[in-house]
């Protein structure tokens, strides 16, 4: 009876017990890893054992250094991660993190990151002057076309995703990132593009309609203004309906989740409790 009770211990001593992927975080501009502080700490707390790599490159004012410079310099410390997990890592980026993020995603064939979720991130480019005047005083939506649309332009984070609906064809012949990823220009990389997103196993899209910085809010689910200025949601944009980048793929096959949520300001969704437990928690398996 001894030796029966003893194997019975050592039994269960040796049954695996379940662990939570690791998780990426990703801050936003003109901020850093410590804003991404609350959801790490909230994760470890319900999701004890959770690994947390909470990037900090392009803190304060390096964040607007050029989208395609912090997608490669983050996205191989991402691939290090990955490397480091083979049984997949889970990454979630904030505001203009959620774009870099899904940048990496597209850019690097060699990440196993199973949910990518994005966090009011400008997926379908930005036309508001919630946040220009903190990075560019006297800026006006109206004219920032003529800054973001040069060369000079360019070497800026946010001239890479402005997006503005009456100047399309600047936007098309100058923008070297946001129109790229999105394969609203075809390119080289256009199929790895779409191939590396349908890597996925969930892509979760969270916004909300009370943001007031993403500009329109709907940019967050790939929803965006017309040419008069009139917003389009998701399913009825062109790079859903001609599938350009597999968000109608991801969406039919279940793996596409769309979080509205209201009453919650821009600077508020990384650190509101509500949010991290209700609209992140359910997707970090």
């Amino acid at each position: 009876m001894t030796l029966y009770i003893l194997v019975f211990a050592l039994a269960i001593c040796v049954v695996p017990s379940f662990t939570y992927k690791p998780v990426v975080l990703i801050h936003g501009i003109m901020t850093g890893s410590g804003t991404m502080e609350m959801i790490g700490h909230r994760i470890k707390e319900k999701h004890p054992g959770t690994i947390i790599y909470n990037v900090n490159r392009f803190e304060g004012w390096s964040s607007l250094e050029t989208m395609w410079h912090q997608v490669l310099e983050i996205g191989n410390d991402v691939a290090n991660y990955s490397s480091l997990h083979p049984e997949g890592i889970n990454v979630i980026g904030y505001s203009q993190g959620g774009l870099v993020a899904r940048g990496i995603v597209q850019t690097f064939p060699n990440i196993s990151i199973d949910t990518f979720i994005s966090l009011s991130s400008p997926q379908a480019g930005q036309y508001g002057a919630g946040f220009l005047h903190l990075v560019f005083p006297g800026l006006v939506k109206d004219t920032a076309f003529e800054l973001f649309y040069s060369r000079v332009g360019q070497h800026t984070s946010v001239g890479n995703y402005w997006n503005d609906p009456y100047h399309q064809n600047l936007y098309e012949t100058y923008s070297v990132y946001l129109p790229y990823i999105n394969n609203h220009v075809s390119s080289a990389k256009s199929t790895d593009f779409k191939s590396n997103l349908l890597r996925l196993q969930r892509l979760v899209l969270i916004g909300g309609p009370d943001d007031n910085v993403i500009t329109p809010w709907q940019s967050s689910q790939f929803g965006y203004y017309d040419s008069k200025e009139n917003v389009i949601e998701m399913r009825s944009q062109d790079i859903y309906l001609e599938d350009r980048i597999g968000l109608r793929e991801l969406d039919e096959s279940g793996r596409l989740q769309l979080v509205t949520v209201s009453g919650v300001n821009h600077y508020n969704w990384h650190m509101n409790v509500t949010v991290i437990d209700n609209c992140l928690l359910p997707y970090l398996d």
